[in-house]
């Protein structure tokens, strides 16, 4: 056979070797979800929890974690997203790698624990802010704190627009960046604790003002 007729019978057996292999690949992807069933997210433990801690912003984004695994693994129970747990109390020591169920957590009320700033009918919730800098100049938590939530709206006319306080005096629960990771000046995190009025009005603001602002109470 000459080397032109050995290339030509080469490259046919790769051909065939590949479309082989991608075969048996589909084939054991259908067997795996044939013997196990679909992928469903659920909430995991990336750190143990103790019993009675309540479970605020903060140990919310360090503990908790999801994963996709199948549903034949899932436990009856098991949380699908880690925001089903903002705000409960841990019933018992919860370790590490495990689960996150339902059934092993309760309501605040029921225990001595709370989130801090929440109550009174508060709910957290999440916006984006300005002003954050210097609430986090002094390298402290500012977790805790209070704050006027102040609009500043886009003008209609020549000249600046409307600025008015939309939120006093607010428990700040949580302050992080942004989700474009921006740094100073730029636009931050933050989670307060707002009545259902508030919560709707800084919603609303955060879809037709310019910008935002949190200040210090105090």
């Amino acid at each position: 056979m000459s080397r032109r007729g050995r290339a030509t019978a080469f490259l046919l057996f790769a051909l065939v070797a590949a479309a082989v292999g991608a075969a048996m690949l589909r084939g054991y992807g259908s067997s795996v979800v044939h013997g196990y069933g679909p992928l469903r997210q659920v909430v995991v433990l990336n750190a143990g929890i103790g019993a009675g801690k309540a479970i605020g912003p903060g140990r919310l984004s360090k503990a908790i974690g999801v994963r996709r695994v199948p549903v034949r693994f899932i436990p009856a129970g098991a949380l699908a997203a880690p925001e089903e747990a903002l705000g409960l109390v841990a019933k018992t020591a919860l370790p590490a790698g495990s689960y996150l169920l339902a059934s092993q957590l309760r309501p605040p009320s029921h225990g001595r624990r709370r989130v801090p700033g929440l109550g009174d009918g508060r709910h957290p919730v999440e916006i984006s802010v300005s002003g954050a800098d210097a609430l986090l100049a002094t390298g402290a938590t500012p977790s805790g704190a209070r704050v006027d939530v102040v609009v500043t709206t886009e003008p209609s006319s020549p000249g600046p627009g409307r600025t008015y306080v939309a939120a006093a005096h607010v428990p700040l629960l949580a302050l992080g960046p942004g989700e474009d990771g921006s740094g100073p000046g730029g636009l931050a995190a933050a989670t307060l604790a707002l009545t259902r009025h508030q919560a709707l009005r800084l919603i609303a603001a955060e879809s037709f003002a310019r910008k935002l602002t949190l200040l210090p109470v105090g």
